[in-house]
């Protein structure tokens, strides 16, 4: 698009002809004193007819711009309240720059009633446009405008999973953790939506002030499109801070697996659509230290990982943890506090299927290294993707709460939904 600026001597030469009309209503009107034997000399000032007169001689542009946001405006939008529009004439020319002269990009419609940026401006910024427009005359009218945007220390993001165009388990919700306390919950989540292609009922739940989740009733159904909507820009999440995203995600639900691990027969059923695939021998939470019980959800995967027992509180008397192990295989996470789902090379063949004898974690068969495809963890690790369902059943320890990690489904739907906001 082509910028053109109105440069000043444009404006003098403007201004000059609406001076001269003007001044010569001045000189008639000093001549007619004269002529009238005005015994002081002095001019009579013109009539407001006169001005009036000399004002629709200058022949001023009829076009009538608005600039949003206004000149002085704090906390502006960085996504949606800059924006031009005229009435009466049409755009001919739009400028937005930052304070430091850095250019904005933007369109003027095809129509040229209307202005705004292509891209989302910077936070903490202070912006100017400059915005001219011609009149079916031709005449010019131009009109300026200076904002600064809302400050990272004024706004609020929200971290999300899953990714955007990612494909999960059927267990996978929706969970966004705001950088900021929130305490308009009911403002934010009514600029949040998330529904399904399966037209499930999706509801929303709020652990604390900071982390909002989203689910249906029972698990998504598979081969499902979910979509989440975030419009929270200008949003008051909390007082003076303001939200400023405006993003749409879709991800797929994939094949409903489930994975059911029994403590007590130390096996787990892997099953997909309902039909069981495979069946396997684990070792799970020693008497000691039992593996929680309930459904929880693989929030993460690595194929090598440490696990360092002093990071969840199993230490030693010197302070150091009680194992230190460098390079777990096939580890899939299971919960904040460090329940996984691993592979296991350090514990004999012996124990899976017939003895408990992890931390809590749940182990598999595994060879040092994760590079043996054949083995049980291996296997796992490659037939599981991010948001399946893992569930412990009968261990002694009590069942994991809700909120750590992604395993909401441990909550009635009746209490889930008494944590909405909506």
């Amino acid at each position: 698009m082509e910028m053109r600026v109105m440069t000043d001597g444009k404006r003098r030469k403007s201004l000059a002809v609406a001076a001269a009309v003007l001044g010569g209503v001045l000189v008639l009107s000093a001549c007619n004193d004269d002529n009238g034997g005005s015994a002081s000399g002095s001019a009579t000032p013109p009539s407001q007819s006169q001005v009036d007169e000399a004002a629709e001689a200058a022949k001023t542009s009829k076009a009538q711009i608005t600039i949003a946001p206004k000149t002085g405006t704090q906390n502006a939008s960085i996504n949606n309240d800059a924006k031009v529009t005229v009435t009466e004439g049409k755009l001919t020319d739009v400028t937005m720059t930052s304070a430091e002269g850095t250019a904005v990009k933007g369109e003027i419609a095809a129509d040229g009633l209307s202005w705004k940026p292509t891209e989302q401006l910077e936070r903490a910024t202070v912006y100017k446009i400059a915005a001219t427009a011609t009149d079916a005359a031709g005449l010019e009218a131009h009109e300026n405008s200076s904002f600064t945007t809302v400050s990272k220390a004024n706004s609020f993001i929200g971290n999300f999973t899953p990714e955007d165009g990612s494909t999960v388990g059927v267990g996978m919700p929706v969970s966004i953790n705001f950088n900021k306390a929130i305490t308009d919950k009911a403002a934010v989540q009514g600029g949040i939506t998330v529904t399904s292609s399966a037209g499930q009922e999706v509801v929303g739940h709020w652990f604390n002030g900071q982390r909002l989740d989203f689910r249906p009733e029972k698990y998504w159904t598979e081969g499902s499109t979910v979509t989440l909507k975030l419009d929270l820009d200008g949003v008051e999440g909390a007082d003076g801070v303001f939200g400023v995203q405006q993003k749409t995600v879709t991800f797929k639900i994939g094949r409903n697996q489930v994975s059911t691990v029994d403590v007590a027969t130390k096996t787990m059923t892997v099953t997909q659509d309902g039909k069981t695939i495979k069946t396997i021998p684990i070792s799970a939470g020693s008497p000691e230290n039992p593996t929680y019980n309930g459904q929880m959800v693989i929030s993460e995967k690595f194929k090598e990982t440490r696990m360092n027992g002093a990071t969840v509180g199993f230490t030693d008397d010197d302070g150091k943890g009680e194992y230190d192990i460098k390079d777990v295989p096939h580890a899939m996470r299971l919960s904040t506090s460090g329940t996984f789902i691993h592979g296991n090379y350090w514990g004999p063949d012996s124990i899976f299927g017939s003895a408990n004898t992890s931390h809590g974690c749940v182990g598999l068969n595994d060879v040092k290294g994760a590079g043996d495809p054949n083995q049980q963890a291996a296997w796992l690790y490659d037939h599981s993707i991010v948001g399946d369902v893992v569930i412990v059943k009968n261990s002694k320890d009590k069942t994991i709460a809700p909120d750590n990690g992604l395993n909401g489904w441990n909550m009635s739907w009746a209490d889930w939904k008494a944590g909405s906001e909506a």
